[in-house]
């Protein structure tokens, strides 16, 4: 099953040893982070990390977010990050912590050469905007935010298939599935043609289970419950 997607996976996650062995692993296309993720797994040296991140992905593509909220800083921390390898993409906010659009700054960004991957999309308005300023010379990604999404009780699905029809336009863009929850996102995700989808390790950890036998899961699945049962010692007397 897995073998016939044709959907990308990123890996996302921020431990550099999970890195460099999942650069080996043909099934990873790419890589991501952000501030929250890096944060969460202790990383206090931003820009070192990123460095030594970028340099263990074997030239596959990777994603680093700008952390400041007003837009000329966010315009420096863009080129600086721009510069610390060919692989490397930058995230963008589509808008700042004020509800603020970034469009302009994407705009200037992707028009100076800057492979920006543009994070945080929720909606078809912003997938418009980001599309009309994206360079059509410049490889760009629009990061919908799919389980964030699913998360409020909506149907994600026909959302990213519109947004893969606006994306038309700019023949060098890609559309990520971002954040997803579960495994069957990534069959959901291909199915409707997104490009890429970014998946956490754990989730990634999940593969090994995809196309099992379902009467064999059942049975181990008793098994855990009967074992778990006896280690606790239960009874009922």
């Amino acid at each position: 099953m897995l073998n016939q997607l044709k959907i990308k996976i990123f890996a996302d996650g921020a431990d550099l040893k999970l890195i460099s062995e999942l650069s080996k692993n043909p099934l990873i296309k790419g890589f991501t982070t952000n501030p929250t993720i890096m944060r969460k797994a202790g990383i206090s040296d931003y820009k070192s990390f990123a460095h030594e991140a970028a340099a263990l992905t074997n030239g596959l593509p990777i994603s680093f977010e700008v952390f400041a909220d007003d837009f000329d800083t966010m315009r420096a921390q863009a080129f600086e990050i721009a510069t610390w390898g060919e692989n490397v993409n930058v995230k963008i906010p589509v808008t700042n912590t004020k509800g603020e659009s970034s469009i302009e700054l994407i705009r200037e960004l992707s028009a100076g050469g800057v492979q920006v991957n543009v994070t945080a999309v929720f909606t078809l308005d912003q997938t418009r905007a980001i599309t009309e300023v994206l360079s059509p010379n410049t490889y760009g990604i629009i990061s919908i935010f799919a389980g964030r999404i699913a998360d409020t009780g909506q149907d994600p699905v026909p959302l990213m298939a519109e947004a893969l029809k606006i994306m038309e336009a700019r023949s060098k863009a890609e559309l990520i599935w971002a954040s997803p929850r579960e495994v069957y996102n990534i069959f959901q995700a291909d199915a409707v043609g997104c490009h890429i989808i970014t998946v956490t390790y754990d989730t990634l950890e999940k593969l090994k289970v995809v196309g099992k036998d379902l009467n064999e899961f059942s049975r181990e699945t008793v098994q855990m419950f009967y074992d778990d049962a006896a280690a606790a010692g239960y009874t009922i007397d």
